[in-house]
């Protein structure tokens, strides 16, 4: 496929919800969002398909309320295929308990994965 004919598209959305209910760890709550997104699909294209699974670009985004918390490169490590940017953003909750003086985080993923797609080896039959 050459590079002019391929155009990058969207191949899978896949949302996730992640928890750390006593370590105001953000990071550990990002890694669960994903982990739940993950474990929501099954990408069989790549065998069914033959596409190589390095051509597929990874895009995470994770809400959290404190995103300069979430360390970007340890969530990206936890991605399985492809090239993973993660970018924290603000979003998520944080739930007080006043009573017991904890924060439960709340941490939500959006994986976006992208491929190279040549239009023109496709066709309707």
């Amino acid at each position: 496929m050459s590079d002019s004919q391929a155009t990058e598209k969207r191949i899978i959305l896949e949302m996730g919800t992640g928890n750390d209910l006593y370590g105001l760890d953000y990071t550990k709550a990002a890694i669960r969002a994903v982990h739940d997104a993950l474990h929501h699909s099954s990408i069989v294209l790549f065998r069914s398909l033959g596409y190589d699974h390095q051509a597929m670009r990874v895009q995470v985004t994770i809400g959290v309320q404190k995103p300069e918390m979430v360390d970007c490169d340890v969530v990206a490590k936890e991605l399985p295929r492809g090239r993973a940017t993660v970018t924290a953003v603000f979003g998520g909750l944080d739930v007080v308990d006043a009573e017991q003086g904890t924060t439960h985080v709340i941490a939500t993923a959006a994986i976006e994965a992208f491929l190279p797609i040549d239009a023109s080896q496709w066709r309707l039959s």
